[in-house]
């Protein structure tokens, strides 16, 4: 019999395991358990290990229902989070965004994807007695000139379309350019500066377009960003200006003891706004920079940010070009004195071989700023064999000039400097045509800077001591002095 009821009592246990799986079904099974206890087929203790086998069952069963509903909320939730985020996306894709920084307004797509950057700058200046630099006895010698004038009002966009290597940039001047005698059109606007950039790799990047040539710093150095008011004496003959062309350049083992930036150039050599080369013949240009300490120099004057870290740079340049000019300007083509003017009928396609070479350094650090530069230029005038006329100057003509340069902001030795303010001096010499004597021009400048907003709005003052030596023996130079006070702000 016991054998029986034990039989019994495992059977039952089995029957309310499989047919009590909720609470709903727990009064039935209680009730079957004292039916049964009163028949005899279970014990009491039977009783009682189905009941706690019953809720051992019921606690597993509510542990695994815990368990699976965080996973569903933690579902809920990720989805919700995932369609925050497309919103998000779809919303910056179709948004643009307006703002202004150092380089004026920016309007930008929220993606990234296109971006342009909107700038004014203009120059306000007063020169006496003399508004250029002059050049020969009759300009010392002239009568004094009290002027007022805009010297650049520009407008440049620049920026990133498609791809953020993808770079542009246009400048406009509308700088009023005519003399009493010319008509209002002489004032018309020009597209001084267009290109475009693939800057993909810092190794190697292409510009195409129109702009001035990375031959020499002081050129290349913005006029916005200068030490003093306008560039040194040798820039008008020594410069090779806005070429339009190619150029492949880059920077190669930055931050070690090797770090150098490279350019390579092909022009048409005709200078600005040329619509076309007057001959097969094109410019060449190289430049090699090495940067001493690993740190590469950008192209501006003065020590604004004052370098933390000694920067320093020493730099070679070369060039070469066949055609009617003999110098370059932001007016494009153009003659130096002494040469026949490109757009006369005597001056053949091809007539002049111009070359040229630069060694140049510059250095900052702590509010102080260096740069130098060396110049030879030579010209090769193969004449007009067609009209007879021999090359002027026996066919060859050497020149050499340069100019050393030097500003600090005396903040950064005596605290009672104001620190906007920085001091400066300048020094250039130009020899025309070395086999010739008398023809020697020098000049010594010193000038004051106080930034307002560094570069972007400054004032300065300059004064000049501007010689020529007198081709008399034993006669001293022409000399005159010069003073330029400039507002340069930008928008």
């Amino acid at each position: 019999m016991s054998i029986q009821r034990g039989i019994f009592g495992i059977v039952a246990l089995f029957v309310m395991m499989a047919f009590m799986p909720s609470p709903a079904t727990a009064m039935d099974g209680d009730l079957l358990l004292e039916i049964l206890l009163e028949k005899g087929i279970i014990t009491k203790d039977e009783v009682t290990q189905i009941k706690a086998e019953e809720k051992k069952r019921e606690a597993a069963k509510a542990a695994d229902q815990a368990k699976k509903k965080p996973e569903v909320k933690v579902d809920v939730v990720k989805e919700k989070q995932q369609t925050v985020k497309a919103a998000e996306q779809a919303k910056k894709k179709a948004g643009v965004h307006v703002g202004y920084g150092k380089k004026g307004f920016t309007l930008a797509t929220t993606d990234g994807v296109f971006k342009t950057k909107i700038q004014w700058r203009t120059q306000g200046r007063y020169t006496f007695p003399e508004r250029s630099d002059p050049r020969d006895k009759k300009a010392f010698e002239d009568n004094e000139e009290s002027t007022f004038e805009l010297r650049r009002i520009r407008l440049k966009v620049g920026g990133h379309g498609y791809r953020p290597w993808l770079k542009y940039y246009l400048e406009v001047d509308w700088q009023p350019g005519r003399d009493f005698d010319d008509d209002s059109e002489a004032a018309s606007a020009r597209m001084i500066d267009w290109r475009i950039m693939l800057e993909k790799y810092q190794w190697a990047k292409l510009r195409i377009g129109q702009w001035k040539i990375n031959y020499n710093r002081e050129r290349v150095d913005s006029s916005g960003k200068q030490t003093m008011v306008e560039r040194s004496i040798m820039n008008r003959i020594f410069t090779i200006d806005r070429q339009i062309g190619a150029m492949l350049y880059g920077r190669v083992n930055p931050g070690t003891i090797l770090d150098a930036n490279y350019y390579l150039g092909i022009f048409s050599g005709g200078g600005r706004g040329m619509a076309k080369n007057d001959d097969d013949n094109m410019m060449y240009v190289g430049r090699l920079q090495w940067n001493v300490f690993g740190r590469e120099l950008k192209w501006r004057q003065s020590d604004v940010k004052f370098h933390k870290k000694p920067t320093a740079s020493v730099s070679f340049g070369a060039y070469t070009n066949k055609g009617k000019c003999t110098r370059w300007s932001s007016g494009g083509c153009g003659n130096l004195s002494g040469f026949t003017s490109p757009a006369s009928d005597a001056v053949q396609d091809g007539r002049f071989q111009t070359s040229g070479m630069q060694f140049g350094s510059a250095f900052k650090y702590r509010g102080f700023a260096w740069q130098h530069e060396t110049h030879w230029k030579r010209i090769k005038d193969s004449g007009n064999a067609d009209e007879g006329i021999a090359p002027i100057n026996g066919g060859v003509t050497n020149m050499l000039g340069g100019y050393l340069q030097a500003g600090y902001f005396p903040h950064g030795l005596i605290s009672a400097v104001p620190k906007p303010l920085e001091i400066a001096f300048r020094y250039s010499h130009v020899d025309p045509n070395t086999d010739a004597p008398g023809d020697r021009r020098q000049e010594f400048t010193t000038g004051l800077n106080w930034f307002f907003a560094g570069h972007r709005n400054k004032l300065t003052l300059d004064a000049s001591h501007l010689t020529l030596e007198n081709p008399t023996p034993n006669l001293p130079a022409y000399a005159e002095q010069r003073v330029r006070l400039q507002w340069d702000v930008s928008f």
